[in-house]
């Protein structure tokens, strides 16, 4: 099983739970913004895309520096690498059991198929 730490781990999850957060995590993918370019995309002010910034800075996910009176934000995708391993358990659990469910079925419809002919009667 994979253990890691919850408190991180439930930060991440929330920051990421947010369509507007994940839309601000993929624009600085392309390289770092502003809190006014973050802001941009959405009908929102500037106070609500700072509170979505600090979501994103509380999980790590990103990184803010001041130069000057801009707030220039990055991302930063280490964490993304702790919640892809927890997933990634999951992933496995379920390719796991879906590999056997299939392996059932094809057993089953082999069991079925009339491979004489006194089944057809």
């Amino acid at each position: 099983m994979v253990e890691l730490n919850p408190a991180p781990l439930n930060a991440i999850f929330h920051a990421l739970g947010d369509a507007t957060r994940r839309r601000m995590l993929r624009d600085l993918s392309g390289g770092e913004r502003t809190v006014g370019q973050l802001a941009e995309p959405f009908a929102i002010s500037l106070a609500a895309a700072s509170k979505h910034i600090k979501a994103l800075e509380h999980a790590g996910l990103i990184r803010r520096e001041v130069r000057g009176r801009t707030h220039l934000c990055r991302l930063d995708p280490g964490p993304l690498a702790n919640a892809h391993e927890w997933l990634g358990f999951y992933e496995r659990f379920w390719t796991g059991r879906l590999d056997v469910l299939e392996q059932l079925l094809r057993q089953e419809d082999a069991r079925k198929s009339p491979t004489s002919k006194g089944d057809d009667q």
